[in-house]
């Protein structure tokens, strides 16, 4: 059909080499048509300002149109945008390095919502992982789309929370969009195929290779109103991300951690560079001016949520020991050297205030305390 024709013009022109998309519309304002462009002339490509390397390719049987694009057009739920589309995102077509098209896979509905980025360590602490499940799922409850970069991590758990909380969540790829990577995320990847939006401005079969990446999270930045950064050392992916939503004039935010934590130095230098730090999604929210999209439960505790144990009736020593503790996940040798007790005193009290749900255990035999909702405030 014409149209299935057009869209394998479009594939071979996204694999052509020096083409942007600057270029290619100016050369279609002069053929008119992306198959006129294709099965052009030599005269015809230099009349269009065709780079030589360009017209290399097409005339050569690489430009060809591949068994795999054909299978993968088959598919309904597979959408090719290409910068002509009206479905392609605004907010790419206004950046100078924009996509010359997108390859996506899900519900294409969803680039119609307001959408933030939500990125970070691939390594992350327990603790990181919760805060950006949290953020996700409070910030799609509140009509934003949740982006990533399906990269696991940080990543992973912003997606799979807006995926629990049946929210809008799209994963952004460095690779072609019908490769899976990393491999441990085929699950996510086939949730997000299925339940969200997968996105890739790479052809098909393209494989993982590092130099793709920044371009992703340059794709990722472009997308989003702002991006949220949760856990990220100092020299880190994320990092690149938040310097193109700078650059794109995108607002930045950051969640702060332990000083001695190395994933917390990225987003200590990202707030000291100026991005916002972060709290709560109410943070986020407001600094986007999200005001009509706030409900009256933001800083609500949720109705499931378990009251906090009482301290009232506490032992001292269990409250000398659980102030020693703090909210950040310390060994045994740490909580005796603060607060002076026998290794076995605290080695008994700690299994006393885990009974209780005062404290929960960490990996590495660490222990931290339990963080609950306060009335009218969020965990």
């Amino acid at each position: 059909m014409p149209e299935h024709d057009e869209w394998l013009a479009w594939m071979t022109l996204g694999r052509a080499p020096g083409l942007d998309a600057a270029r290619l519309s100016a050369a279609l304002e002069i053929l008119g048509d992306p198959r006129a462009l294709i099965g052009g002339s030599a005269a015809a490509w230099t009349r269009a300002s065709i780079p030589a390397k360009t017209a290399v390719f097409l005339s050569s049987r690489a430009a060809c149109p591949r068994a795999v694009e054909r299978r993968w057009l088959e598919s309904e739920s597979h959408h090719l945008l290409p910068l002509t589309d009206s479905r392609y995102p605004d907010a790419l077509r206004e950046l100078p390095e924009r996509p010359l098209l997108l390859y996506v896979s899900g519900n294409v509905a969803a680039l119609a919502d307001p959408r933030l980025a939500i990125v970070g360590s691939r390594n992350p602490t327990p603790a990181g992982r919760e805060t950006a499940g949290q953020l996700a799922e409070a910030l799609g409850r509140r009509g934003l789309a949740i982006v990533s970069g399906v990269a696991e991590g940080i990543d992973a758990s912003a997606h799979q929370a807006a995926l629990r909380a049946q929210t809008v969540t799209l994963g952004v790829l460095g690779t072609g969009i019908d490769l899976v990577y990393p491999h441990c995320n085929r699950r996510l990847h086939a949730d997000l195929e299925r339940y969200g939006l997968l996105l890739s401005a790479f052809p098909l079969g393209t494989a993982p290779r590092r130099a793709n990446f920044p371009r992703r999270n340059r794709l990722i930045a472009g997308l989003s109103l702002g991006i949220v950064v949760v856990e990220a050392a100092a020299r880190s992916g994320s990092l690149i991300t938040a310097a193109a939503a700078q650059a794109f004039g995108r607002p930045v935010f950051a969640v702060p951690g332990p000083i001695r934590s190395p994933l917390s130095r990225g987003c200590h230098r990202l707030i000291r560079e100026g991005a916002t730090l972060v709290e709560t999604a109410a943070d986020i929210l407001g600094k986007l001016n999200f005001s009509p999209c706030f409900d009256n439960d933001l800083r609500a505790p949720r109705a499931a949520a378990a009251p906090a144990p009482a301290t009232s009736g506490m032992d001292k020593d269990h409250k000398i020991l659980l102030d020693a503790l703090g909210f950040e996940p310390v060994d045994l040798d740490m909580v005796v050297a603060r607060t002076g007790f026998k290794p076995e005193a605290v080695s008994s009290m700690m299994l006393i205030l885990e009974l209780e749900g005062h404290v929960q255990a960490a990996p590495g035999g660490r222990y931290s305390r339990v963080v609950y909702r306060r009335a009218g405030g969020e965990r």
